[in-house]
Formats: structure tokens, C-alpha cells, sequence
């Protein structure tokens, strides 16, 4: 395992050098293809998306993708240290996407290594490092999906109605917790409608208090079904305003953006309808392409992390987890909290414990297969 380690720490610190802002990954991606063909595994890329398969690939055996994404948010400005620069110090490892999800992402492909020349598996792997996971994009995981030489490289020409033989680790910081659940999102663009008037005289229908009764009953409805990981229904409003600026003007209209996170008791459908029924201004959804998704906990993946120690929970965020059409655990070092914070970093022992902890856990699951 020690080789492993030293490996994914070395891959780490050259992502960490190469700026791999949401799409505009292509250096990252050759990074980590060379990485992989320098190991001499046959690395593909559709984009900036690269993958691989185990070398005695049997589409007829069930099949774990490992995916992590090697793009990042653009650097917090209160950084005290250059985000490009990886630094080790007491035992962290600085720099930008370290944490988020880059410590994930090189653990999860040592582990694709690690199995990758195996024989008689049980199952199959296949490591796939993909792109606009931070703004949630179209050419990431999604489109590699549904790319047909990606399909092809399976050898099996019925993928779309053999998906009950796939599942997935997404890599994403849980300190190895097993985020068997996760939160939807969808986001709504509101307006509330009125008639404009003079705001000395007893005129027109004010907007912005129409607006204000709406947004009272989004922060105070509950929402009656409940999720056993999830929990309920969260609608935040974040954003308000109005088309005028003036102050003696009554305004015609008020424009509110609301927040959405919908556990799995709720489809983005039904919680529209409960909204329609309830408010008096329109809407428009900007997305319903991030669906809560869920990974039963009688999973054998699932199963192998928690004979390991780990905990089954439910996530409030989002990940790549939404996107695919198939079973995903969120799992993997780091801490979700440093994600997007200034002077980013990863505990170096957490990505040991990461690569130890992915191991084991796939040999667990294979023998329940």
C-alpha cells in the first residue's frame, strides 16, 4: 500500500500546480491520463473526462465505477498561500481542490491500481475522473455516460437496461462516512405581480408585499412526508428585488429566488404542485436534473463500509451522486467543511486511510458477490 500512497501524494501535488478551473480541466485531465498510461493502463478521454477498466473487464460481472472530478472552484480570496503552491506542513497538505475533491480523486484511482491487473474478481472496476462537477455541468459525468465509445469500451451493447448490475463510489469528502443518501436540489425563479403606483397616494397593488406573504409561507411550511435519512423538505429564499429603485414608486413587480433540497420522500414534481397550491405568484424551475438519489443500506457496498466502522447518513448537498442512473455511495477522506475555504487543505494520513479503507472495502463487498 505504501507504493500507493507515495503515488497518489505525487499526483496530488501536480494537480494541485495546474489550475483545473470548471471547464477548463483539459491540463488536469492529461495529467491524469498520462498518470494512468505511464502504469501502463489504457486511459481514455472524451473531453475532460478520462476513464479506464480493470484489464479482465466481464461485462457480464457486476461493475463499480470509482469516480471523482479534478475541477475546482476559483480560490477563496482570503488565501494566505498561493493556491497552486502544494505545501506540506505539519502533516497537511495545502493547496487549492486538496480537500475538494482532489484527495479523493487520488485515492480513489489508487485503488483503481491496485486492482486493476487482478484476476478473478468477482466484480469489475472502472475509474472514471471527470470534469464540471463544480457547477454541476453538462460534460462531465453525465456526458461520459451516455458517450458511445465509453458504452462500446463495456463490451456490452445493452448498458441502458442492464444498470441493476451498477453501482458507484463517488469520491467526495465525508471523513469515510458513507453518505448512502442525498438531498435533491431544484431552484425556482419567482415573481409576484402587481400594479405600479404612486407610493404617496393610495395607487397601485405593491408588488413587493404580495412577494412578502409568499415568502412567509416558504419560511414557515411543513412539508408532511419525512425521510428516514434525509429528513424533510428545506426551502430557503436567497435573493429579492424589484425592477425599480426609486423610492416613491410602488413597484409592479418582485422577483425571489428559492433554494430547494428534496430528500427522497418527494419528487421535484410533487413539491411544485404543493408550491402552486400555496402561493400566489408564479415560478419558473431553473433545473430538475438533480434528483435525490439513494444507495439502499442492505447494499453490499454499503454493508462493507459499516462491517469496516464507518456510518451510514444522509448528505445535504449535491455531487455527481444526482447525475447517475445507477446506485452511488458518497464516500472519501477529507472534511466537507474546509471545502471551498481559504488555505484549503488535506490531512496526508487521510488519503493513506483513504486508499486502506477503499481496499477493503471492495474486497469486503466482492465476497458477497
Amino acid at each position: 500500500m505504501e507504493h500507493l500512497f507515495i503515488d497518489a501524494i505525487t499526483l496530488l501535488k501536480q494537480l494541485i500546480a495546474t489550475p483545473s478551473f470548471s471547464k477548463e480541466e483539459d491540463k488536469t485531465a492529461t495529467i491524469i491520463e498520462q498518470f494512468l498510461l505511464d502504469k501502463n493502463i489504457p486511459a481514455q478521454r472524451y473531453l475532460n473526462n478520462v476513464w479506464a477498466l480493470n484489464k479482465y473487464f466481464d461485462s457480464s460481472k457486476p461493475t463499480v465505477v470509482l469516480n471523482s472530478h479534478h475541477d475546482t472552484v476559483k480560490p477563496n480570496p482570503k488565501y494566505t498561500k498561493d493556491p497552486f503552491t502544494p505545501i506540506e506542513e505539519n502533516g497537511k497538505l495545502y493547496g487549492l481542490g486538496s480537500n475538494d475533491a482532489g484527495g479523493c480523486l487520488v485515492s480513489l484511482i489508487a485503488t483503481f491500481v491496485h486492482f486493476y491487473n487482478k484476476e478473478n474478481l468477482s466484480f469489475n472496476v472502472v475509474m472514471a475522473a471527470t470534469a464540471e462537477e463544480e457547477i454541476t455541468g453538462k460534460n462531465g459525468i453525465e456526458a461520459l455516460l451516455i458517450y458511445d465509445k465509453f458504452l462500446e469500451s463495456l463490451l456490452n451493447p445493452d448498458f441502458k437496461n442492464n444498470k441493476d448490475k451498477w453501482f458507484a463510489v463517488v469520491g467526495e469528502p465525508t471523513k469515510m462516512q458513507l453518505a448512502i443518501a442525498e438531498k435533491g436540489l431544484m431552484v425556482l425563479d419567482v415573481v409576484a405581480n402587481g400594479r405600479a403606483g404612486h407610493a404617496a397616494r393610495n395607487e397601485g397593488d405593491n408588488a413587493l408585499y404580495k412577494a412578502m406573504q409568499d415568502i412567509a409561507w416558504f419560511s414557515t411550511y411543513k412539508y408532511p412526508k419525512v425521510s428516514e435519512w434525509l429528513g424533510e423538505v428545506k426551502q430557503t429564499v436567497t435573493v429579492i428585488e424589484t425592477e425599480n429603485k426609486a423610492h416613491n414608486v410602488v413597484p409592479a413587480t418582485c422577483n425571489f429566488v428559492v433554494d430547494l433540497r428534496l430528500p427522497d420522500c418527494y419528487t421535484h414534481e410533487e413539491v411544485m404542485d404543493i408550491i402552486r397550491k400555496n402561493i400566489q405568484s408564479d415560478f419558473k424551475e431553473r433545473s430538475i436534473r438533480l434528483r435525490s438519489s439513494r444507495i439502499e443500506v442492505e447494499h453490499p457496498l454499503v454493508q462493507a463500509g459499516i462491517k469496516l466502522g464507518n456510518k451510514p447518513y444522509g448528505s445535504p448537498t449535491c455531487s455527481d451522486k444526482a447525475l447517475m442512473p445507477f446506485p452511488a455511495l458518497k464516500c472519501g477522506p477529507g472534511d466537507s467543511a474546509r471545502s471551498h475555504t481559504a488555505d484549503e487543505f488535506i490531512i496526508v494520513n487521510e488519503i493513506k486511510d483513504g486508499i486502506e479503507t477503499y481496499v477493503k472495502m471492495l474486497e469486503r463487498m466482492g465476497k458477497d458477490f
